[in-house]
């Protein structure tokens, strides 16, 4: 723009310059952030809460619809395992919760508690079903404790009590450490071997019928009881070679029974122990 002096020459005059402040200048970049970034932010998370509120309160009615009622159990691989009282524990604690929000780990610790158990796998079978796998222990011996007959596995467990008698465990055994012992855990599962080994030794020698119990009081001198002249009499049978100690013990108790009570394994002899008088 321009104007005339007194003279008459021309002079340009200039506008005023605006001046922008180190502080407009923040304020409008920091504007523009929040318009650009942090809004849509903001906007977007609660956009999630709400539909995370909206599908929590879906979960919650939907779960807990009869629809996920439980109306099926199927139990697989009992054979000693009560089917019945699995199936008990299923639909008990799953009353309220239905399949959807059945609580698995407990329902398979539960399981895991049973006698004859050794371990299951709990699945669910959507929309009203629930499937129990189960691996069950395999009676190894038979324990004679306190005049009653109980069922071991290989790892020294006792399973339960039985009153009858199993063709695949023909005799039982008596010495059984009840002490609460690491060292009686491990002589128990060793028991539990050497009864497996005399009963397979045995009945390939076809002499397992002639065995009404083993002593297993001292692992380092196992016995075997039979009965000779209508008495019980005790055969030493060694750690090794129980078929043929025992062979070698009824030969020699043979008839005697009334005189003497057992036979000693001494060295590589059968030695009679006389039977002591009343």
């Amino acid at each position: 723009m321009a104007s005339k002096t007194k003279t008459g020459k021309r002079v340009r005059t200039r506008r005023p310059v605006k001046r922008t402040t180190r502080r407009s200048v923040s304020n409008t970049n920091g504007a523009r952030i929040v318009g650009q970034y942090v809004l849509p932010i903001l906007v977007s998370a609660c956009i999630l809460v709400c539909l995370t509120a909206l599908g929590y309160l879906g979960y919650q009615n939907v779960s807990a619809s009869d629809f996920f009622n439980v109306k099926r159990v199927d139990v697989v691989g009992t054979e000693r395992a009560s089917r019945t009282a699995i199936e008990n524990i299923i639909k008990t604690d799953t009353e309220r919760s239905g399949v959807w929000r059945s609580d698995l780990g407990v329902l398979r610790s539960k399981i895991e508690a049973m006698p004859f158990v050794k371990t299951a796998s709990v699945t669910r079978v959507l929309p009203n079903g629930i499937r129990v796998q189960v691996a069950e222990r395999q009676p190894m011996a038979l324990l004679m404790r306190n005049g009653r007959h109980y069922l071991v596995d290989a790892d020294g467990a006792i399973l339960a009590e039985t009153d009858k008698p199993e063709e695949r465990l023909p005799f039982a055994m008596i010495g059984w450490d009840e002490t609460k012992s690491e060292r009686a855990m491990k002589d128990n599962v060793e028991r539990v071997k050497l009864y497996q080994k005399m009963l397979t030794e045995w009945r390939n020698a076809d002499i397992v019928s002639k065995v009404k119990q083993v002593d297993m009081i001292d692992l380092r001198t196992p016995k075997a009881i039979v009965s000779d002249s209508g008495l019980s009499v005790s055969i030493a049978v060694g750690r090794e070679a129980f078929a043929e100690n025992l062979t070698r013990g009824i030969k020699a108790i043979v008839g005697k029974g009334n005189m003497f009570e057992g036979v000693d394994l001494v060295g590589t002899n059968m030695v009679l122990a006389p039977r002591k008088q009343n």
